[in-house]
């Protein structure tokens, strides 16, 4: 089985890659500056040239306040580009598998209970708008893709709210934190692992792939500086009282239902997941190291 990862300098596709390059399997991975998924010519060529079985696409334009002024460059990669692969992957018969995310929904769920599958996005914001396009375009080319929709991810990388907490925290004794806003925190780790799974399954279609549970961006906030045993004053307040111009849906938590029937699992409670993923490696946070010393 031949892989090929499109956007594996992000946390997400490295998680990814990396644990193929541990199973061993046959990867190759392309990503900015040196590629660019809404390039047709150089897709083509890439694909005639390597013939993949699993495309595997992490690329994403995901700076959700950039996308709102500029409609025009998160299109270009959360639509065009995936169309790209979708069109190509088509051509040499190979598998698509994609990711996608819960801002395709507006967070106003009418019904008690999680989103599933079945319900009907309304995205309110360009991000959103430009990934659900890239769902529909799936689909459009391919009867055997995976869509994979996950939510408030984090890991070895930037883009995260963890690596945002410890900014923060350099300079700031007390942090502002929305408690009106609800997701599940979700580990690259457990997305790269569930996704092979999946595609060990032979699985297509649409899928949700969180944690378990949910939680506001406050209760995120303090059960992580909790767990590094960091003094940090949390202050929660209402997304009104931070400056932004882009609209998030205020509870866009998705039900993993679907995915652990299919694939016989139960995937982790979202803070359970947190703390496996902070002592995994606590050469990341020195607090963790200390706090094991003294105990």
């Amino acid at each position: 089985m031949k892989y090929i990862i499109f956007g594996n300098y992000g946390q997400l596709g490295r998680a990814i890659f990396n644990l193929l390059k541990i199973q061993g399997a046959s990867i190759l991975g392309f990503d900015l500056p040196d590629f660019d998924i809404s390039d047709f010519l150089l897709i083509s060529k890439i694909m005639d040239t390597e013939k993949p079985d699993i495309v595997i696409n992490c690329a994403a334009f995901n700076e959700v306040d950039v996308a709102e002024n500029d409609f025009e460059s998160a299109y270009k990669i959360n639509a065009t580009g995936v169309e790209n692969l979708a069109i190509f992957c088509k051509r040499e018969n190979a598998k698509l598998v994609h990711f996608s995310t819960d801002y395709v929904f507006d967070g106003n769920r009418y019904t008690p209970g999680l989103y599933t599958e079945d319900d009907k996005p309304n995205p309110i914001n360009n991000y959103g708008k430009t990934k659900l396009e890239g769902e529909k375009l799936i689909f459009k080319h391919l009867d055997n893709a995976l869509i994979l929709r996950t939510s408030w991810l984090y890991g070895d990388g930037t883009h995260n709210f963890i690596f945002k907490l410890d900014q923060w925290s350099k300079d700031n004794k007390i942090l502002k934190i929305v408690n009106d806003e609800f997701s599940i925190p979700t580990s690259t780790s457990l997305v790269a692992q569930t996704t092979l799974k999946a595609i060990n399954h032979n699985m297509s279609g649409l899928y949700h792939l969180t944690c378990t549970g949910y939680c506001s961006r406050y209760d995120f906030a303090k059960a992580y500086f909790n767990e590094i045993n960091e003094e940090q004053i949390i202050y929660p307040c209402a997304t009104k009282d931070i400056f932004s111009f882009t609209k998030r849906p205020s509870f866009s938590a998705l039900s993993n239902a679907k995915i652990c029937k299919e694939l016989q699992i139960e995937l982790p409670y979202w803070k359970d997941e947190l703390i496996s993923y902070l002592h995994k490696d606590d050469k990341k946070h020195p607090n963790l190291v200390k706090l094991h010393i003294e105990l």
